[in-house]
């Protein structure tokens, strides 16, 4: 069945899910629909629409007039196994003390590191992009210098590699929360093949807006590598749920974007242990006051 897709290009989150929600009601009816952020700095966000049959495209040029969006872009989409392409794609990434790999890679696990072997799948957190990479070399630095956190959260875990990567680290039950129930259902699955079930728990919530989340603050370490906006949203949040010395490790962030962040959780009892770049990601390690 051929898939096609339909991409625009708006300023603002509020005329991106207007747009959205707008295309909802077009016929043919689509099978889905996506707004997101265009992490380059030009608050662009970007509206994704698909379908299973030809759009009118009359239709989409007139909502895109409509909610002053840039015309969309319609394409065919070819049928592909992505799954089964990214793991051909894939190759194992060194992190630190870290290792991860595919199943189809397990053969090519040295002796002395830290295995995680985490599956091509519907969430974030492969380990190949340059965010996870830096979150993982944070915690391998954090564990060398002898920190010792007893309390830890992922918060926004995707597959739950930072999460996993705590438990192998220290001897502690880690909590690992999602928005996204398929990641939430991935990072279990992961969990469960890492060998780390009951020492990683795998929790559905938006933020710390959980009660086995509430109950277990204050933190030790909290992980975060999600965006700028929902990081910066957080910050109020964060210094509330961790312990006065306690470290946070935040990423999904571009270059241009550290210092806005790092800004934010200054203002909010953070200093700032450490900054660390790869490309165009930046990776920050703080400390509440």
């Amino acid at each position: 069945m051929p898939t096609f897709t339909a991409l625009t290009h708006v300023h603002g989150r509020e005329a991106a899910e207007a747009l959205s929600e707008a295309c909802e009601d077009l016929t043919p009816e689509p099978v889905g629909t996506g707004v997101f952020e265009i992490e380059d700095g030009s608050e662009r966000w970007e509206v994704g629409v698909y379908f299973t049959e030809a759009p009118d495209e009359i239709s989409l040029a007139l909502l895109a007039a409509a909610h002053g969006a840039q015309p969309f872009v319609v394409s065919e989409v070819p049928e592909v196994d992505w799954v089964a392409h990214v793991r051909r794609e894939l190759t194992p990434v060194r992190a630190g003390r870290f290792y991860v790999y595919g199943s189809h890679d397990a053969d090519t696990v040295p002796e002395g590191v830290e295995g995680l072997c985490i599956e091509a799948a519907m969430a974030f957190g492969t380990g190949h992009h340059d965010t996870t990479k830096g979150c993982l070399e944070a915690l391998d630095r954090l564990a060398t210098d002898g920190f010792e956190p007893f309390r830890i959260v992922d918060i926004g875990c995707g597959t739950a590699v930072l999460a996993m990567g705590a438990a192998r680290l220290w001897h502690v039950t880690v909590l690992a929360s999602d928005i996204d129930r398929v990641a939430v259902d991935t990072a279990a699955a992961n969990v469960i093949a890492n060998g780390l079930a009951g020492r990683v728990e795998c929790l559905e919530a938006a933020g710390f807006d959980h009660p086995v989340l509430e109950e277990a603050a204050p933190y030790d370490l909290v992980l975060a590598n999600i965006l700028k906006q929902p990081l910066i949203d957080l910050s109020g949040d964060m210094a509330r749920s961790v312990t006065a010395g306690g470290k946070i490790v935040l990423s999904g962030i571009l270059t241009t974007q550290a210092e806005e962040v790092v800004a934010a959780y200054q203002g909010a009892g953070f200093a700032l242990d450490r900054r660390d770049d790869l490309g165009d990601w930046s990776t920050l390690v703080m400390t509440r006051g």
